[in-house]
């Protein structure tokens, strides 16, 4: 199968508000589908429609080849689903919060245990496992939420700002275990706002703004909708900056320079030139557009 997850049309109106006005996204097979947008745009709404916890107004959307209106449990059956803030029990431990859903999901006491065991130790909360969650850290709450969503060992896999709130740190474990889970063929929607951890994870990226599909395609793609590379000078001497604005023709923020670059014979002319001026630069690099270039470009930025 191709598309892991298809929608088209996709439709959703609370009173007058149209949350999604008429979607369309794929999700390849063992690939991470990044979805970004400011606060308000739709991804929850698009992950929840998928994850069948809520019905479209109008659209079609197939999670694992299954119409997620017309055979909603076959789709649960193939998925799992992390949301924006860890929905473990926080009176059970760690142990019994993996048990618990291993139970609910039909799997016999010594399967659920043995199944218990094997996340715990994947991620790394094994000396943790028989204390309460209420005292774990916001990492590790996460990372036993994330857990809980394997232990039916899904094949589809929704990630709903997974990394709210956390740490640099505690984001970069969560990164790693995502990219653990695509090279074991797991397919994973991952929604963000944080455009450096859609540009770690990401194959694919939908930018959704007001309900709407802003643009969609490869980060490398998306990037080159904000245009093309830029170079940026910093000279080492404040007294500099004037001079060098003058030779490039472009005005200096903080002591930074960025000159747009559509031609990459332009830049060492450009160095050259500082260079016989007797500009002595602090740094310098060519540089593509970042996704935050992209996200500012498409969205006018976070409301």
């Amino acid at each position: 199968m191709k598309y892991a997850i298809e929608a088209e049309g996709l439709t959703k109106r609370y009173g007058d508000k149209a949350a999604l006005d008429g979607i369309d996204l794929r999700a390849r097979t063992g690939a991470v589908l990044g979805v970004l947008g400011p606060n308000g745009a739709g991804k929850t709404t698009a992950v929840r429609i998928l994850a069948t916890l809520a019905a479209p107004d109008a659209g079609r959307a197939l999670v694992g080849g299954h119409d997620v209106t017309r055979h909603p449990a076959k789709v649960r059956e193939l998925i799992g689903l992390t949301g924006q803030y860890a929905s473990v029990d926080e009176k059970l431990t760690g142990t019994q919060n993996l048990l618990l859903i291993g139970r609910l999901l039909g799997l016999s006491r010594v399967a659920a245990r043995a199944r218990a065991a094997e996340l715990l130790a994947r991620f790394g909360l094994e000396e943790a496992a028989g204390r309460a969650a209420s005292g774990y850290s916001g990492g590790m709450r996460r990372r036993l939420d994330l857990a809980v969503s394997l232990v039916s060992r899904p094949r589809i896999l929704f990630l709903d700002e997974p990394t709210t709130g956390l740490d640099p740190h505690a984001r970069g474990e969560l990164w790693e275990i995502v990219r653990e889970l695509v090279a074991d063929g797991v397919t994973v929607l991952l929604t963000t706002q944080y455009l450096e951890e859609a540009d770690q994870l990401a194959d694919d990226l939908l930018v959704i703004d007001r309900g709407r599909v802003a643009a969609a395609g490869t980060p490398a793609e998306l990037k080159a909708l904000a245009g093309g590379h830029r170079l940026d000078v910093r000279p080492l001497r404040a007294a500099d900056v004037e001079k060098a604005e003058a030779i490039l023709g472009v005005r200096a923020a903080d002591g930074l320079l960025t000159l747009p670059v559509h031609d990459l014979a332009v830049p060492p002319a450009v160095l050259r030139d500082l260079d016989d001026a007797g500009i002595v630069l602090a740094e310098h690099a060519l540089r593509l557009p970042s996704l935050d270039d992209v996200f500012l470009t498409l969205t006018g930025g976070p409301r």
